[in-house]
């Protein structure tokens, strides 16, 4: 099972992809970023991010989305847009006809370090210790995304093991 995590954002949104076979291995096989111009109207931008995600999509052919449930940002005007930038996400998800997770903060945390209220660089470290990165992933976009895209192989290898 290929799984595509996506960290979403109006500037910039965090792309990760592994792959999990049905013994639980987990080979990660890309992480990269979709940025968007500041010049550029956010509609311009929207469509920007709706086109570039479903190219990668189509180049990847993953068969399950990760997206992180938006949790409260104290910026508003950040919150807006991130919430912009999700929403065309799990829009261009869904015309793939993709089946989509979408795991809290918490969940997502736990479920990579056991700690729900692990920090950033926690996940980052565990994410290079996984996968025997020489460093951890970066941007902080990308890694997050690469989290994400983990949690789904996870979760999808536990329902494999229990049916």
């Amino acid at each position: 099972m290929r799984v595509i995590g996506i960290d979403p954002g109006l500037a910039t949104t965090g792309i990760g992809l592994v792959e999990g076979d049905e013994h639980g291995e987990i080979r990660c096989l890309d992480w990269c970023t979709i940025t968007t111009p500041a010049g550029l109207a956010t509609p311009d931008r929207l469509l920007e991010l709706s086109r570039d995600l479903k190219t990668y999509m189509d180049e990847h052919r993953p068969s399950l989305a990760v997206v992180e449930r938006i949790f409260f940002s104290v910026n508003e005007r950040t919150a807006v847009d991130v919430a912009q930038a999700r929403g065309v996400i799990l829009a261009a998800i869904a015309e793939k006809s993709l089946p989509i997770l979408e795991p809290t903060p918490p969940q997502l945390k736990s479920c990579i370090t056991g700690d729900g209220k692990a920090d950033k660089r926690q996940m980052q470290d565990m994410l290079a210790r996984m996968f025997k990165l020489p460093s951890i992933p970066k941007p902080d976009d990308a890694a997050d995304a690469l989290a994400m895209a983990v949690f789904g192989a996870l979760q999808e290898h536990a329902s494999i093991a229990t049916r």
